[in-house]
Protein backbone atom coordinates (compact mmCIF):
# COMPACT_ATOMS: atom_id res chain seq x y z
CA UNK A 1 0.00 0.00 0.00
CA UNK A 2 2.82 2.25 0.43
CA UNK A 3 4.15 2.17 -2.66
CA UNK A 4 0.65 3.45 -4.17
CA UNK A 5 0.82 6.26 -1.85
CA UNK A 6 4.05 7.47 -3.45
CA UNK A 7 1.82 9.61 -5.68
CA UNK A 8 -1.01 10.70 -3.82
CA UNK A 9 -0.89 14.22 -3.20
CA UNK A 10 -0.29 15.63 0.80
CA UNK A 11 -3.75 16.50 0.96
CA UNK A 12 -5.18 12.95 0.18
CA UNK A 13 -2.56 11.54 2.91
CA UNK A 14 -4.03 13.82 5.43
CA UNK A 15 -7.48 12.93 4.58
CA UNK A 16 -6.71 9.42 4.68
CA UNK A 17 -4.61 9.85 8.01
CA UNK A 18 -7.61 11.46 9.61
CA UNK A 19 -9.59 8.34 8.69
CA UNK A 20 -7.64 6.48 10.76
CA UNK A 21 -4.85 5.07 7.67
CA UNK A 22 -1.66 5.67 10.09
CA UNK A 23 0.48 4.55 7.21
CA UNK A 24 -0.43 7.79 5.36
CA UNK A 25 0.97 10.02 7.73
CA UNK A 26 4.52 8.10 7.70
CA UNK A 27 3.88 8.45 3.98
CA UNK A 28 3.89 12.30 4.71
CA UNK A 29 7.27 11.80 7.08
CA UNK A 30 9.32 10.07 4.41
CA UNK A 31 8.04 12.57 2.00
CA UNK A 32 9.57 15.67 3.60
CA UNK A 33 11.46 14.62 6.58
CA UNK A 34 14.87 15.43 4.36
CA UNK A 35 13.88 19.23 3.84
CA UNK A 36 12.50 19.49 7.31
CA UNK A 37 16.07 17.49 8.93
CA UNK A 38 18.05 20.02 6.75
CA UNK A 39 16.61 22.89 7.64
CA UNK A 40 16.59 22.50 11.09
CA UNK A 41 19.96 20.85 11.49
CA UNK A 42 21.29 24.11 9.43
CA UNK A 43 19.71 26.07 12.25
CA UNK A 44 20.82 24.16 15.13
CA UNK A 45 24.34 23.18 14.25
CA UNK A 46 23.78 20.32 16.66
CA UNK A 47 22.69 16.57 15.04
CA UNK A 48 21.23 15.20 18.60
CA UNK A 49 19.49 18.27 18.95
CA UNK A 50 18.29 18.75 15.39
CA UNK A 51 16.85 15.44 16.02
CA UNK A 52 14.80 16.07 18.90
CA UNK A 53 13.53 19.39 17.24
CA UNK A 54 12.65 17.54 13.81
CA UNK A 55 10.62 14.53 16.37
CA UNK A 56 8.99 17.42 17.90
CA UNK A 57 8.12 19.31 14.61
CA UNK A 58 6.27 15.60 13.58
CA UNK A 59 4.82 15.42 17.40
CA UNK A 60 3.18 18.91 16.45
CA UNK A 61 2.09 18.43 13.20
CA UNK A 62 0.06 14.96 14.61
CA UNK A 63 -1.20 17.16 17.68
CA UNK A 64 -2.25 19.53 15.38
CA UNK A 65 -4.01 17.03 13.05
CA UNK A 66 -5.83 15.14 15.54
CA UNK A 67 -6.91 17.81 17.37
CA UNK A 68 -8.71 19.09 13.93
CA UNK A 69 -7.00 22.27 13.95
CA UNK A 70 -5.18 21.84 10.66
CA UNK A 71 -6.52 23.90 8.08
CA UNK A 72 -5.54 22.03 4.89
CA UNK A 73 -4.86 25.46 1.96
CA UNK A 74 -2.48 22.67 0.35
CA UNK A 75 0.24 23.79 1.70
CA UNK A 76 1.36 21.07 3.89
CA UNK A 77 5.74 21.21 3.52
CA UNK A 78 5.16 24.91 4.42
CA UNK A 79 3.35 24.74 7.25
CA UNK A 80 5.36 21.79 8.38
CA UNK A 81 9.05 24.31 7.56
CA UNK A 82 7.24 26.84 9.61
CA UNK A 83 6.73 24.44 12.82
CA UNK A 84 10.17 23.74 12.59
CA UNK A 85 11.10 27.22 12.08
CA UNK A 86 9.10 27.88 15.44
CA UNK A 87 9.91 25.09 17.36
CA UNK A 88 13.94 25.71 16.69
CA UNK A 89 12.93 29.64 17.54
CA UNK A 90 11.75 28.39 20.69
CA UNK A 91 14.76 26.59 21.45
CA UNK A 92 16.88 29.76 20.95
CA UNK A 93 14.63 31.53 23.48
CA UNK A 94 15.12 28.73 26.14
CA UNK A 95 19.05 28.99 25.41
CA UNK A 96 19.05 32.39 24.80
CA UNK A 97 21.25 32.52 21.75
CA UNK A 98 21.56 32.77 18.43
CA UNK A 99 22.65 29.92 16.12
CA UNK A 100 26.09 30.06 14.44
CA UNK A 101 27.69 28.41 11.83
CA UNK A 102 30.37 26.04 13.16
CA UNK A 103 33.65 25.66 10.75
CA UNK A 104 33.93 22.29 12.15
CA UNK A 105 30.68 21.24 10.17
CA UNK A 106 31.49 18.90 7.06
CA UNK A 107 28.53 20.43 5.07
CA UNK A 108 27.98 23.74 4.39
CA UNK A 109 26.00 26.39 2.64
CA UNK A 110 28.79 26.42 -0.13
CA UNK A 111 29.34 22.96 -0.62
CA UNK A 112 27.50 23.37 -4.15
CA UNK A 113 30.30 24.56 -5.69
CA UNK A 114 31.07 23.13 -8.69
CA UNK A 115 34.72 21.85 -8.04
CA UNK A 116 36.91 19.97 -10.71
CA UNK A 117 39.99 17.81 -10.53
CA UNK A 118 41.51 19.51 -7.30
CA UNK A 119 45.53 18.76 -5.86
CA UNK A 120 46.33 19.50 -2.49
CA UNK A 121 46.95 22.98 -2.98
CA UNK A 122 43.12 23.40 -4.54
CA UNK A 123 41.90 21.17 -1.94
CA UNK A 124 43.56 23.58 0.56
CA UNK A 125 42.45 27.33 -0.65
CA UNK A 126 38.45 25.50 -1.06
CA UNK A 127 38.82 24.40 2.75
CA UNK A 128 40.15 27.64 3.36
CA UNK A 129 37.31 29.80 0.82
CA UNK A 130 34.45 27.34 2.89
CA UNK A 131 36.00 28.68 6.04
CA UNK A 132 35.93 32.03 5.32
CA UNK A 133 32.13 31.71 3.74
CA UNK A 134 30.78 30.04 6.71
CA UNK A 135 32.39 32.71 8.73
CA UNK A 136 30.76 35.48 6.59
CA UNK A 137 27.28 33.41 6.85
CA UNK A 138 27.53 33.16 10.59
CA UNK A 139 27.78 37.19 10.29
CA UNK A 140 24.57 38.02 8.43
CA UNK A 141 21.56 38.66 10.31
CA UNK A 142 19.85 35.95 11.60
CA UNK A 143 16.49 36.68 9.38
CA UNK A 144 19.14 36.94 6.41
CA UNK A 145 21.23 33.19 7.25
CA UNK A 146 17.37 31.88 7.94
CA UNK A 147 16.20 32.46 4.24
CA UNK A 148 19.33 31.55 2.81
CA UNK A 149 19.53 28.19 4.71
CA UNK A 150 16.15 27.28 3.98
CA UNK A 151 16.78 28.12 0.20
CA UNK A 152 19.72 26.37 -0.50
CA UNK A 153 19.51 23.18 2.36
CA UNK A 154 15.72 23.19 1.52
CA UNK A 155 15.72 23.84 -1.69
CA UNK A 156 12.50 25.92 -1.18
CA UNK A 157 10.86 28.35 -3.15
CA UNK A 158 10.69 31.80 -2.18
CA UNK A 159 6.71 31.42 -1.31
CA UNK A 160 7.59 28.03 0.80
CA UNK A 161 10.26 30.29 2.63
CA UNK A 162 7.62 33.06 3.01
CA UNK A 163 4.78 30.57 4.23
CA UNK A 164 7.21 29.08 6.82
CA UNK A 165 8.48 31.96 8.06
CA UNK A 166 5.23 34.43 8.09
CA UNK A 167 6.04 37.10 6.33
CA UNK A 168 5.58 38.03 2.60
CA UNK A 169 7.59 36.83 -0.62
CA UNK A 170 8.73 40.25 -0.86
CA UNK A 171 10.26 40.31 2.46
CA UNK A 172 12.10 36.98 1.89
CA UNK A 173 13.11 37.56 -1.45
CA UNK A 174 14.52 40.96 0.07
CA UNK A 175 16.24 39.29 2.58
CA UNK A 176 17.62 37.00 0.53
CA UNK A 177 18.83 39.66 -2.05
CA UNK A 178 20.37 41.35 1.33
CA UNK A 179 22.13 38.18 2.35
CA UNK A 180 23.44 37.86 -1.24
CA UNK A 181 24.44 41.48 -1.46
CA UNK A 182 26.03 41.42 2.33
CA UNK A 183 28.23 38.17 1.23
CA UNK A 184 29.36 39.89 -1.78
CA UNK A 185 30.44 42.87 0.23
CA UNK A 186 32.32 40.74 2.80
CA UNK A 187 33.98 39.13 0.05
CA UNK A 188 35.41 42.11 -1.82
CA UNK A 189 36.18 43.37 1.81
CA UNK A 190 38.33 39.96 2.32
CA UNK A 191 39.18 39.86 -0.88
CA UNK A 192 37.93 36.59 -1.63
CA UNK A 193 36.69 35.26 -4.98
CA UNK A 194 34.81 32.02 -6.03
Amino acid sequence: MKTTMVSVSDQELISRYLRGDKSAFETLVMRHKSRIFSYVQQMVRDRELANDIFQSVFLKALETLNGGRYQEEGKFLPWLMRIAHNQCIDHFRRDKRMPMLNSTDERDVFEYLDLREENAQDRIMRRQTHETMRKMVAHLPEEQREVLVMRIYGDLSFREIADATGVSINTALGRMRYALANLRRMMHKHKLSL
